[in-house]
């Protein structure tokens, strides 16, 4: 995979989406300054400069359905878990792709894809990954660095290397049917206990578990009752 540093640029996602029919192959390009880096629905992703890895990834996903393109999130969410790992940290998957350390954020990722009817042309996702920040100053609830958690500092674009290989070997599994139960396996509160939401379509807390997530993304989760309500991105929400 060809690995591209930027000195600076607004985001990782837009550079990559405005500069991919002039790349071969897949890429990831990193970004020692990020200026307006973007999370899910539009959030902003708060990232000291020079600190972190905020880096996209362009994929090529061929053969891969539009309605389970989900698989490509969860590859891509799998290569996080298994870089921290290279790390010393056992990190989860906070549905959808959030990635957690307990109870605290370390990563967000940000998949898009350009779609024709019936195929995935391309994906890009992007990924911001708190390495050696030693403070937060936004109002996000819980992040969490690596350097917080470790005390150890990291050459990003060292690191940017050890990233584009996880996610390559990650990707050469979407077809084999394993990815799936790996990635129910490491996701955060997916242990079959009862944990509170709040679910943003009835407008009312609950305490449910998780029961699934389709190969479309949706999520399934079962109330204390015996309930089934199911959720796109956003339609619920995880209560600390």
């Amino acid at each position: 995979m060809k690995i591209i540093e930027l000195q600076q640029t607004d985001s990782t996602n837009s550079w990559l989406s405005a500069h991919a029919g002039e790349l071969e192959g897949e890429c990831l390009v990193y970004a020692l300054s990020q200026t307006a880096g973007r999370g899910q629905r539009g959030n902003s992703w708060e990232s000291e400069p020079g600190k972190n890895l905020t880096a996209s990834i362009l994929l090529h996903p061929a053969g891969v359905l539009p309605q389970c393109q989900f698989v490509i999130s969860e590859a891509v969410a799998l290569a996080v878990t298994d870089f921290l790992a290279d790390l010393g940290l056992d990190a989860m998957v906070k549905w959808p792709n959030d990635i957690y350390v307990g109870d605290r954020k370390i990563c967000g990722i940000l998949i898009e894809h350009a779609v024709m009817p019936g195929v995935i042309m391309r994906t890009i996702a992007g990924i911001g990954i708190n390495i050696n920040q030693r403070q937060f100053v936004s109002d996000a609830p819980n992040p969490v660095s690596v350097w917080q958690l470790t005390g150890n500092e990291y050459e990003i674009p060292s690191l940017a290397e050890k990233l584009a290989a996880h996610v390559e070997n990650r990707m050469k599994e979407v077809f084999d049917g394993t990815l799936h139960s790996e990635f129910m396996r490491k996701l955060w509160r997916g242990d079959g206990n009862l944990y509170d939401f709040y679910d943003r379509n009835a407008g009312e807390h609950v305490s449910a578990r998780i029961k699934s997530v389709a190969p479309d993304g949706m999520l399934t989760i079962e109330t204390a009752s015996g309930e089934l309500r199911t959720f796109a991105f956003k339609e619920i929400e995880f209560l600390l």
